[in-house]
Order: C-alpha cells, then structure tokens, then sequence
C-alpha cells in the first residue's frame, strides 16, 4: 500500500513537467521522489511494543497486534501484570445476595473473570440463573467494551460501556444514582485509582468495596523486555495499558533505550496512562481515542508518520 503510495508521488511529480519541461529538469526531482519512497518502505513495517497484559486467550491473536498488523506495522506484546484471584468465597456470597445492594460496578475486565469463576461450578451455575434477573432490576454500570462484553456473556445488561475512563463512569452514576440507594458493590483489584470511589463518596453515594484479584508485576517483564531490546532493536513507538505498567517498565526502557529514547513515539491506551508517563517527563506522542484496539492503532499510525517538530 505504501509502495504504491510512493509511487503515485514519482507519477505525479513527472506528470506536472512532462508536458511543459525537458526530461532533465523532471530528473531533478528523482532524488526527492525517491526520498518519498524510502520514507513509505520505511513507515511501512515500523515496530510497536505493546506492554499490556497478558492474552485473554491462547489461541487467538491479541486484537492489538491484529490491528496494528492491519495499519502495516510489526508489533510485539509483553505481559507487563500477573494476577492472583482472592477473596472468591466472600464475593460468591454478594452474587448471590441481590438484594443487599443497589447496583454493580465493574471497571475491569479481570474484576468480570473473577466473578465468572465464582459461578463456574454446576450448582452455582444453575443458582446464578435464578438470581441474575434480580440483578438485572439494577444498574449494571461498567467501564469499556471489553468490559462490557464480558458482563453480558454472565447474563447481565451493562450500562456506561463507551465511557472510556472511570471519570467518566462516575459521572454517569452521579446522573442516575441518588443517596438513597442501597450501596452500590464494586469489586475491584488491588490497584486501583481512587477517582471513582471519590468522587462517589463526595456525593454520598453509598458504595461497598472488595478486592477480588491482586496485581503484581509479571515475574520474567525486565527478562522479557531486555530480550525484545537486544533481539529487535529500540521500537518506533512504545504503547503503555496502565499506570502500574509504566511504573514497573519505564526505568527499564529509558536505560535499554539509551540515546534513541527521544526517537520513540510513546502511546496510551487512556488519559490516566498518558498522565503517567507525563509525570515521568516523557511526551506522549498519542493517546487512544477510546479504548479499543483499532483506536489505539490509529492513533500510532498517525504518530508515526507525524514528523517530530
């Protein structure tokens, strides 16, 4: 596609002349036409580092790579986060007590795996039948969606799923929620932002927590990284999913990077992200529209082939 892009600038630029000048005059603009080419061979196959978490599947493509792989570039992905579910008893009693609460509230989509996995056994299963449509009664607020997905594969009808950010979300509740409500359940991992929480409090809408997966950095992400370096080179961009991702990366990748640091163009997956690596005096380059792997991509593609100022 690039190469053929290259060569509609060559067409054009002999075509303006051809009519009115001698071939010599159109041969000086072969070093520029060709310029143009070895810039679009170039752009074509650039090499993106995706620092994200691990697959939701094995056997599938990430979607990331797909779409980015779609756009013309190379990208890798290496899981920067490692999960460990924890209190599943306590949250396999909430499912099931409907009634004990005003609504649910899902900003991940792992906080959703932790809930399927409550409901794997055969008698759960059957159980969550009967109870879902109490739940559906409620407000099913999520962030994303994948987020979103998930929810409705469980049976439940999610609200909030083009948000994008839980600032966003909170928003959205403080439209629809008042103080009288039941508390609204939130399950949640180990990091998490306190925005939502907040800004919920503040307007005294009632709100019950409770930690269902812990977070920690994947056990072999500087191994990972360095082998990406030392095998594939310093990327062209470097795209972060998370906040927790660019505290346990960024050290590593400025130091691997070395004087070529300033060449690469660093993406977010959001604005929460892209805060972080501010707030680490780094430019970001793009930050996904939403968050969703075809904006995600589109926002690189546009970066690289943005020349820096």
């Amino acid at each position: 596609m690039y190469h053929n892009n290259a060569e509609s600038c060559i067409n054009s630029l002999t075509a303006s002349h051809s009519a009115e000048t001698p071939r010599d005059r159109v041969l000086k603009h072969i070093n520029t036409a060709e310029l143009v080419l070895k810039w679009f061979q170039m752009s074509a196959n650039m090499k993106v580092l995706l620092l994200k978490e691990p697959r939701e599947s094995e056997t599938e493509a990430d979607p990331y790579i797909k779409e980015l792989s779609s756009c013309g570039h190379t990208a890798a992905l290496i899981p920067v986060l490692s999960f460990k579910f924890v209190s599943l008893s306590d949250l396999t009693e909430r499912l099931f007590q409907p009634e004990r609460s005003g609504g649910l509230i899902f900003t991940s989509p792992r906080a959703v795996e932790a809930v399927k996995t409550c409901l794997e056994s055969h008698r759960h299963r059957h159980k969550w039948d009967a109870v879902k449509d109490k739940w559906n009664e409620k407000s099913i607020y999520v962030v994303g969606k994948a987020t979103a997905s998930l929810v409705a594969d469980l049976g439940l009808n999610p609200l909030g799923e083009d948000t994008g950010t839980a600032d966003a979300l909170a928003l959205l509740i403080l439209q629809r929620e008042n103080q009288e409500i039941l508390p609204l359940f939130f399950p949640c991992g180990s990091i998490k932002r306190e925005v939502l929480p907040t800004a919920l409090r503040k307007n005294n809408i009632p709100l019950e927590t409770l930690t269902v997966y812990q977070t920690a950095e994947h056990p072999d992400l500087h191994k990972n990284i360095t082998d990406y370096f030392t095998q594939q080179g310093v990327p062209a961009s470097v795209a972060f999913f998370s906040p927790s991702g660019v505290t346990f990366c960024l050290d590593l990748v400025k130091r691997l990077s070395g004087s070529q640091l300033e060449q690469i163009k660093f993406a977010s997956i959001g604005p929460t992200t892209a805060d972080a690596l501010q707030s680490h005096g780094l430019t970001v380059s793009c930050c996904a529209e939403k968050p969703t792997a075809k904006h995600l991509a589109a926002a690189i593609t546009r970066a690289l082939h943005t020349p820096d100022p």
